[in-house]
């Protein structure tokens, strides 16, 4: 058996940057392998894009206050999905946050902060419990005219888990998918070693605080040290309170590691929003989860299973 090599390839793909990485016993082996991914990848979007006028995403928002969409299975178990992880959260999470008026603007543009009214007003129409599943059919309704549904915290992370499990399926022995920071892993090294993942300090980026093995697990980063806005010495993160419509703050970054890349994705974004002493306690109570958070002084804090040893 010839020896096996890492390979990586890096594009763009739902608008952001996915990095692959198989090993393979040749070029053209790892080639083929990463090609299948980036299939699986494509097709997803396809399924759960909303900017896609032709998704099935895309149906069921037209359709809000109007009649209930068929789905495929693996759509409507997404949603499904979706909403047990707002339930978990306490709506902190919620696949309808793209009904939300996007009154906060993180470009640069904002010089004073939307009033009261408006921020009530722009998630008026933000309410998980307003998606009504129907098993018997696989349909998906929309209560409220008006409201949508979007797959931006959670849908990166379900593509690199599917990735991960096509190629796995395929004989295919070692890899990472690392989608713009969503990462998941299976098996080890060509040499044996784990795979391993850097965090990054957010108040200094060329800086590693910690170097973590990752054994066939997911890492998902949420931070706001890219997309922020500063009022009254108040720092707003771009990942906005779903139920309120104030963004989150008091966190610059939350680190989860989950056996899925799909729901380290949504408790990452979750976190950010519960805040520091709510999200981890939550954390803590779900098995097979992890955390770091980050806060604004750039303090670390961990869940209970987390044992940081610095560089």
């Amino acid at each position: 058996m010839q020896a096996q090599e890492i390979h990586k390839r890096t594009l763009k793909l739902m608008g952001s940057r996915f990095e692959i990485t198989v090993t393979a016993e040749n070029p053209e082996k790892a080639n083929q392998y990463i090609d299948t991914a980036v299939g699986e990848i494509q097709r997803i979007e396809r399924l759960i894009s909303s900017w896609d006028p032709a998704s099935q995403t895309s149906e069921i928002n037209r359709n809000a206050g109007i009649k209930p969409v068929v789905v495929d299975p693996e759509l409507y178990n997404l949603i499904s999905r979706a909403l047990k992880i707002s339930e978990i959260t306490d709506g902190a999470f919620d696949i309808s946050y793209a009904s939300m008026d996007k009154i906060w603007k993180f470009d640069g543009s904002m010089s004073s902060m939307p009033s009261e009214d408006a921020i009530r007003n722009s998630v008026s129409k933000v309410r998980y419990q307003n998606i009504i599943l129907h098993p018997e059919d696989h349909s998906v309704f929309l209560k409220k005219e008006g409201m949508k549904i979007g797959f931006g915290a959670i849908g990166k992370g379900y593509a690199a888990d599917r990735a991960k499990d096509l190629l796995r399926s395929q004989g295919i022995t070692a890899g990472i998918i690392n989608a713009s920071g969503d990462m998941n892993t299976w098996g080890t090294q060509p040499n044996g070693d784990t795979w391993k993942v850097a965090i990054t300090n957010p108040l200094n980026k060329e800086h590693a605080f910690a170097l973590l093995p990752l054994e066939n697990r997911a890492v998902v980063t949420s931070g706001d040290y890219e997309k922020f806005v500063k009022f009254n010495g108040v720092r707003y993160s771009h990942i906005i309170n779903p139920k309120t419509g104030y963004p989150a703050t008091g966190i610059i970054s939350a680190t989860v590691f989950a056996p899925k890349a799909e729901l380290a994705d949504a408790l990452a974004t979750s976190v950010f929003v519960m805040g520091i002493e709510t999200g981890i306690d939550r954390i803590n109570q779900l098995p097979g989860i992890d955390c770091i958070i980050v806060d604004t002084n750039g303090k670390v804090h961990t869940s209970k299973n987390i044992k940081l040893d610095s560089l």
